[in-house]
C-alpha cells in the first residue's frame, strides 16, 4: 500500500514508522525545514513543501497513493489537504487529524474526510473507560456509517451478570464485538456467561438508543419505560409488570 502523510511532526513520523514497519510505501510532507528530520524515518521519502498546494500533491504522487494522512497541527490544513486528494486526484480513502475538538463536525465526506481521528476525544473516552465502572463510553465513531464502537465494564448489580451472551436480546442495530476479561480478549460465542468486571465493546448503528442500551446494561430506567428490560427477553421484567398493591391490602 502507497501512503501520503501531509505533517512531518511527531505524529506524522510515529505513523510513517509503524507503516513502513508492516511493509507500506510512505511519503512524508512538510513545509517546515525543521520538521524534515530523515534520520528519524529514512525509510520515507521526503518532500519539503506545502501540502495545500496542488504543484506539492502533483510532486508527491498522490494520484497514486491508496491513502492520504493529514496530519498537520492545522485543522484548516487538513481540510484542505484531504478535499483536495478526494476531489482533485481521487485518493480512495483520507484519514485527517482533528486537533480541537470544536472543529470535529466539519470532518465529513463534505471536506473529503472518510476517517477523523480527534486525538484529544480518544485520549478523553480512554480516561473515561479506566475510571468508569457502569457507564457506557463512546471509544470511536466511524464517519462513513456513523456507527460508534461503545465499551462498558459491568458492575456488581448489572442485570446481565450470569447470563449467557445468547440469551440476551439486545437492542435494535447494536452488537457485541468482544468481552474483555482481565488481559484475555474474547470473541463472545451464544455460551460465553458475562461475569463483573467484563468490559464489554459494543458496535451501534447510528440510530441505535445509547440511552436503552445503558439502561439495560447497567439496569437503570431507560428514556422511555418506568423499568429497564429483562436482558432475556427484551420486556419488562414479572416484577415490574405486576399492579401495584391497593391501598390498604
Amino acid at each position: 500500500m502507497r501512503v501520503v502523510i501531509a505533517g512531518a511532526g511527531s505524529v506524522g513520523r510515529s505513523i510513517a514508522r509503524e507503516l513502513l514497519a508492516n511493509d507500506h510505501d510512505v511519503t512524508l510532507i512538510d513545509r517546515q525545514p525543521t520538521a524534515m528530520r530523515v534520520a528519524q524515518v529514512p525509510d520515507a521519502d521526503w518532500l519539503l513543501a506545502d501540502a495545500c498546494e496542488l504543484p506539492t500533491l502533483t510532486e508527491a504522487k498522490v494520484d497514486e497513493c491508496d491513502v492520504i494522512v493529514a496530519a498537520t497541527g492545522d485543522d484548516k490544513a487538513n481540510l484542505v489537504i484531504s478535499l483536495l486528494a478526494k476531489t482533485e486526484y481521487g485518493v480512495p480513502r483520507t484519514v485527517a487529524r482533528v486537533n480541537n475538538p470544536k472543529n470535529e463536525w466539519m470532518f465529513d465526506e463534505s471536506w473529503g474526510v472518510d476517517v477523523a481521528v480527534s486525538t484529544p476525544r480518544i485520549m478523553t473516552a480512554m480516561v473515561e473507560e479506566a475510571v468508569s465502572i457502569g457507564d457506557l463510553v463512546k471509544i470511536f465513531t466511524f464517519h462513513q456509517s456513523g456507527a460508534g464502537i461503545l465499551e462498558i465494564t459491568l458492575p456488581e448489580d448489572s442485570p446481565l451478570t450470569g447470563h449467557r451472551v445468547g440469551q440476551i436480546v439486545w437492542p435494535t442495530d447494536t452488537v457485541l464485538a468482544a468481552i474483555v476479561r482481565g488481559t484475555l480478549p474474547i470473541a463472545p460465542s451464544a455460551d460465553d456467561t458475562l461475569e463483573v468486571g467484563d468490559e464489554l465493546l459494543i458496535v451501534a448503528g447510528p440510530e441505535a438508543s445509547e440511552l436503552a442500551l445503558q439502561a439495560m446494561l447497567v439496569g437503570a430506567p431507560g428514556p422511555t419505560s418506568p423499568t429497564a428490560p429483562d436482558p432475556t427477553t427484551g420486556s419488562p421484567s414479572p416484577a415490574a409488570q405486576s399492579p401495584a398493591s391497593p391501598p390498604g391490602a
